[in-house]
Order: structure tokens, then sequence, then C-alpha cells
């Protein structure tokens, strides 16, 4: 771990069924996220992923690379352009600072149509202070 050190990009393809099942496990049943009319009656071309579902995916990608050892201690997210099924986000990371066992990495999320997600994790992992 150390500052200016990047993480290797991760590229999730978004399907129908990963924005339906993330809704589903965060118990967000809002129809924009399930029901492709309802998300069109809304002004949006198809049902879109929720940021429950982005806020797993960033901690899963920050928890991949560290190992099951690490810990998230804060995640702050912003979202900007949806993610809707057929198209793919690829994460980025970068550690911006270090302090003990403990980094602070900036992610940006990608897609076809621009960012889907920026933000800053804090993520502790022991044994790595020192190191």
């Amino acid at each position: 771990m150390r500052p200016g050190a990047e993480l290797p990009p991760l590229e999730i393809e978004i399907t129908r069924t990963l924005i339906v099942a993330g809704a589903i496990a965060s118990r967000d049943y809002q129809d924009v996220h399930h029901d492709t009319e309802s998300a069109r009656r809304r002004g949006s071309p198809d049902i879109f992923m929720n940021i429950l579902t982005t806020n797993g995916l960033v901690g899963r990608y920050i928890t991949d690379h560290f190992g099951p050892g690490a810990t998230l201690r804060k995640l702050a997210i912003r979202l900007g352009a949806p993610n809707y099924p057929g198209d793919s986000m690829v994460l980025t990371g970068r550690i911006k600072k270090v302090e003990g066992d403990t980094a602070t990495v900036s992610v940006l999320g990608a897609n076809g149509i621009g960012r889907h997600v920026t933000g800053t994790v804090v993520v502790m992992v022991p044994g790595e202070a020192g190191r």
C-alpha cells in the first residue's frame, strides 16, 4: 500500500439480472429498477441500477483488491450516468493516502455514457502498517 498506486481495473457487465437482483437484495422496490415500461414513463430509456447496488460493487472492488482481511471504514460515492442493461462499467482506483494500516482510495466507475460513480473509500488492512 503506497500513495499513488493504482488498483487494477475491474469490468462488470451490467445485465438486467444484476440490476433487478441488486434492487431486490437491497429492498429497493422502485419500479424504475425492474419494470422497463415504468422506467420509460418516467423518462428513462430502460431500467437502471440503484445506488445500493453500486455501493456494493464499489465495496467488492476494494475488498477483492485488498483481500479478505480488509475492513471498509468509510464509503462515500456520488452517482452520475446511469448503469443500463447491456452496458459495462469499469471500476478503477488510486490510493490517495496511507496512514498505518489504513488507506484512502479514490474510485471511479465509468460506463459507455460517462462516469457512473465517483467516490472515496477508507479501508483498513491489518498487517499493512510499515510495509
